[in-house]
């Protein structure tokens, strides 16, 4: 989640939606084809933020009343009992929800038991579907086998630890604090608490080698998650590492290095038995089940409904996107006074939605269905000539096609933002 917010209407303080939403979410149930609901809470805590991080984090552990890790859980619980009440104005009908992910930041900062709490809140005031997901991402020096105990006894399924590299000097350039031999005893813990395991790793540090980078992706297999999630390093403005590289004093990341690492890590993920679904996450997946898959993610990338809780997050429901209140402090205040902890909101136009659906939808497995190309202008003529070529020049996936979908093949993955700007007509 960006730090910087972007640039919309101000949002209700009653938190409000518009009829059309409630419309929406009808229609869709109606025609069979209801939209999921979810629940992200954000928790800003850090130890150390990271150099590439442009994430809305904090490593203070008070930032002012109702924005301390002690009184953290409370606050996030008076914003659900005030998003329960604002959907209930808004005529927009009960639903349960289907996956909660937890991510930061650091959830696991914060005691297990504010993290159950948090979860019991929800599932007091919107209910869980049976089987739902409920993630949270940790740091592996942030918790210990009691914690993640509690956790699961809780009602948490899944975690998602971010071991970034297995080589130490990679860490020590991304200022990850943790121990490589961290890693493995976390997960172990997990494992006897229950708990799925994802893994997040991070690809193109300037001084990593490619010899660096399979040392990691064999030391994540090796531990057999249910999930890899693979991101190339961006260096983004703002951060510590963006101005080292413009004061350069460090390395620019390469493309070209980045695509050689994707490609190494597609090849051992997929003999180990893990498959793309989209283009920075596999899933263990011998069988084709999918079982594995991050379904939180999925509902983002199937433009789903979910409620953002905590200091500038963001959400989205029924066509309308806003967020909340960047820092801490000014977030709790706003809940301590009644008003809702959204300050902004938008909804997008048709086009500004065709364009996302092309964005997400090429990015997956299961691929864009070519009939959502109707929305462009010309009702998708163009698009489908894109399509036709794209599959000459190995691009994407012929048979896909046939089927009526918009696959990428492994080289397409690599030049995703090429396929969406042809597609689109940008």
């Amino acid at each position: 989640m960006p730090a910087t917010l972007p640039l919309g209407n101000p949002a209700p303080d009653d938190g409000r939606f518009p009829e059309s939403a409630a419309r929406l979410v009808r229609e869709a149930a109606d025609s069979g084809r209801p939209r999921t609901f979810s629940l992200y809470v954000h928790v800003p805590f850090c130890e150390v933020r990271c150099g590439y991080c442009d994430f809305n984090t904090y490593t203070a552990e008070d930032l002012g009343p109702g924005a301390s890790r002690a009184s953290y859980a409370d606050t996030v619980s008076g914003e659900l009992d005030f998003a329960a009440e604002a959907l209930r104005r808004s005529g927009i009908p009960d639903r349960t929800l289907e996956t909660v992910f937890f991510g930061g930041g650091t959830p696991t900062l914060l005691p297990a038991s504010d993290l159950v709490r948090i979860l019991g809140r929800a599932r007091d005031v919107f209910g869980l579907t049976e089987g739902a997901e409920v993630t949270t991402e940790a740091n592996p020096d942030s918790v210990s086998a009691e914690s993640l105990r509690e956790l699961a006894a809780g009602g948490f399924t899944r975690v998602s630890f971010g071991m970034q590299s297995a080589v130490p000097h990679v860490l020590a350039t991304l200022d990850r604090t943790h121990r490589p031999e961290n890693v493995p005893a976390a997960v172990g813990w997990a494992r006897e608490a229950g708990l799925e395991v994802s893994l997040d790793l991070i690809y193109g540090t300037p001084g990593e080698s490619l010899a660096d980078w399979q040392v990691t992706v064999e030391a994540a297999l090796a531990l057999r998650p249910d999930h890899l999630s693979a991101y190339s390093l961006i260096v983004e403005d703002g951060t510590k590492f963006g101005a080292a590289v413009k004061r350069g004093v460090q390395d620019d990341v390469d493309p070209d290095d980045q695509a050689d690492k994707y490609l190494l890590a597609e090849r051992l993920f997929a003999e180990a038995g893990y498959r793309w679904y989209e283009i920075s996450n596999w899933a263990l997946d011998p069988e084709g089940s999918g079982v594995h898959r991050a379904r939180h993610n999925v509902a983002y990338w199937r433009d789903q409904d979910w409620w953002g809780a905590g200091p500038g997050a963001h959400s989205h429901m029924a066509g309308v996107r806003f967020w909340n209140a960047k820092h801490p402090a000014a977030y709790a205040q706003r809940l301590a006074t009644g008003v809702s902890a959204s300050v902004g909101r938008e909804e997008p136009d048709a086009e500004a939605r065709f364009l996302e659906r092309v964005m997400l939808g090429v990015r997956l497995s299961d691929g864009l269905p070519v009939t959502e190309l109707e929305a462009a202008a010309d009702g998708g003529a163009r698009a489908r000539q894109e399509i036709a070529a794209m599959i000459g020049e190995g691009l994407l996936d012929g048979r896909a096609a046939l089927a009526g979908r918009v696959v990428p093949t492994l080289q397409g993955r690599l030049l995703d933002d090429a396929i969406v700007r042809r597609l689109a007509g940008f």
